[in-house]
């Protein structure tokens, strides 16, 4: 299987799918424990909800889960957030803290893992981002996520459902973070926070580069704002889905319309 499918589009966005893929080669899935086997921490049909809310859109998609090794971390395994609860380059736990392997990865199994995995996706998501960004002046990277909202592990309380991560403001030009941050606010039924628990991944972190023309922010949505129950088997809702893809299309329709006007500032 290929690591990585790419859908090339004509409009300034690009959306990235580091966490919706779970294939993991039966080898590795050999050394999960039946915990790990269960893949809880997929980012469940994110694919399926933002498909064809934004016409145009190129969209670059991890096939393989981020028990495999996780395409939103730091290839040097740095951690994206120091003293806080998370989980590595190739997780040792699960979101909940506990164990999910019976064998561990080696240091030489994660390295071969970053070369056939986590290096073909993020080859893919920089020539996706340098061809828009050719083509318009500007290529805005929206980074598509989505967890279960009450994670004691990793959060205190409930997560609001629209969570939008600009690492503090410094990945995308200000226009893009106010018009995001304005339309979740209005989403009637929907709460929001801007730079909370999740401030942006390694993806918009190491993309965003607003001087550069390439401008990153990441959504982590509530899997309660979509799915039927947060737990298997991760029904998708779609009477849910459906309400909230108007808002995304919004979003995205709101971004792109804006993308011209952001050509040579940062």
């Amino acid at each position: 299987m290929t690591p990585v499918e790419v859908h090339q589009g004509d409009s300034p966005i690009v959306l990235g799918l580091p966490h919706t893929g779970t294939y993991v080669p039966a080898d590795i899935q050999a050394k999960l424990n039946a915990r790990g086997r269960g893949l809880d921490d997929t980012d469940w049909h994110i694919h399926t909800l933002y498909d064809g809310v934004l016409p145009g859109a190129t969209t670059v998609r991890a096939t393989f889960h981020r028990y495999v090794i996780d395409a939103n971390r730091d290839p040097s395994g740095q951690s994206l957030y120091p003293g806080q609860n998370t989980t590595g380059l190739v997780p040792l736990t699960d979101f909940d803290g506990q164990d999910i392997w019976d064998v561990s990865p080696t240091a030489d199994e994660v390295e071969a893992r970053r070369q056939a995995f986590h290096a073909p996706y993020h080859a893919a998501l920089e020539a996706e981002l340098m061809r828009v960004r050719d083509r318009h002046g500007i290529a805005i990277l929206y980074d598509c996520h989505s967890i279960r909202s009450h994670i004691p592990f990793l959060f205190d309380g409930t997560l609001p459902d629209f969570n939008i991560g600009t690492n503090l403001g410094t990945t995308c030009a200000p226009q893009i973070e106010a018009a995001v941050q304005s339309l979740c606010q209005m989403a009637e039924g929907y709460s929001t926070t801007t730079n909370g628990r999740f401030k942006g991944g390694w993806t918009t972190r190491h993309y965003g580069r607003p001087a550069e023309g390439l401008h990153a922010i990441q959504m982590e949505l509530a899997q309660s704002a979509y799915l039927t129950d947060e737990a298997a088997p991760w029904t998708y809702d779609n009477a849910k889905a459906a309400r909230l893809r108007g808002h995304l299309t919004n979003i995205l329709t709101t971004l792109a319309n804006l993308a011209p006007d952001l050509k040579g500032t940062s």
